[in-house]
């Protein structure tokens, strides 16, 4: 029988296996840095919002908000100027954080966060300083700034193949001639118009001269899940980059979606519909009357 000590001690794990002939050294995948869920919003206990009257008119208004929106139409939207310290800070802990965020640079500045209920949305405008100029609640399934780009930007009277090619430009051009003849047949609510890039044999000048022609816009969405997903305006009206990153932010998916808004920004009528019930859910313990 073999004694411990006569056991040999083989190592494993990086530098612990001989190099490849070619040179070529073992590469480890890397662990995802982590994954949202969902998390029930803290709220104080009944005998501490009991007084807090204005934060429960404005979720009287927001029940009311969610059983009457339809997807697409006008956000419903109520300004929460007049409340005071301790009534905000109840709606911001029953509202919470969801997995989508917005900035929006453009005629105004502001930015959005989706709260944990989808189609639930604050929305804060700023000033060039960061200095908050409106809070609101908005019950839409995008905020409306994210459809003002398509109202607001100037239309562009030069088609986008008029411009001067580089000469390390391969296989741009052919995309922006699709682009440019879907661009001037978008209406609210039609299916997207999807480029799918990743399956295109494109070069890094490709895509840096898709980029500079087709500009930046003033919206920029970012949808956090198990990996995540970012929405970008370009210069272009409905013209939008949809990239899916995986939970490593590697990119997986790079596509260009000739659409008003992009599916994956909006909130569905069936989550909607299921921010309804939760709403009534996690205020049924402090407000029974109201659930």
């Amino acid at each position: 029988m073999s004694k411990l000590h006569d056991i040999p001690i083989v190592t494993v794990g990086p530098g612990s296996q001989p190099t490849e002939g070619d040179g070529a050294e073992l590469e480890y995948i890397d662990l995802p840095h982590e994954i949202t869920t969902f998390q029930r919003p803290d709220i104080p206990e009944p005998e501490e919002v009991e007084d807090l009257q204005g934060a429960r008119e404005a979720m009287e208004w927001l029940k009311q908000a969610l059983a009457s929106y339809e997807p697409g139409a006008e956000p419903l939207i109520a300004n929460l100027a007049a409340l005071d310290e301790a009534n905000l800070d109840l709606v911001n802990q029953i509202m919470g954080d969801g997995e989508v965020s917005v900035s929006y640079s453009g005629v105004v500045r502001a930015r959005m966060q989706e709260s944990v209920l989808a189609g639930v949305w604050r929305t804060f405008y700023v000033d060039a300083d960061d200095k908050l100029l409106h809070d609101l609640i908005e019950v839409a399934d995008v905020p409306y700034l994210v459809r003002l780009p398509a109202h607001q930007t100037p239309p562009r009277s030069r088609p986008l193949t008029e411009v001067e090619v580089p000469p390390d430009v391969m296989n741009a051009m052919a995309i922006l001639a699709e682009l440019e003849e879907q661009r001037h047949r978008v209406a609210a609510g039609d299916e997207a118009h999807v480029i799918n890039l990743t399956l295109l044999p494109l070069s890094p000048a490709d895509v840096a001269f898709l980029e500079q022609t087709l500009g930046r816009g003033p919206v920029d969405l970012l949808s956090r899940g198990y990996g995540s997903c970012r929405v970008s305006s370009t210069a272009i009206p409905n013209i939008w980059w949809v990239r899916f990153f995986n939970s490593m932010n590697k990119l997986i998916l790079d596509t260009i979606e000739v659409v008003d808004v992009p599916q994956v920004a909006r909130a569905a009528s069936e989550d909607i519909a299921d921010s309804r019930q939760r709403l009534n859910d996690i205020l049924e313990p402090y407000w029974k009357q109201m659930a």
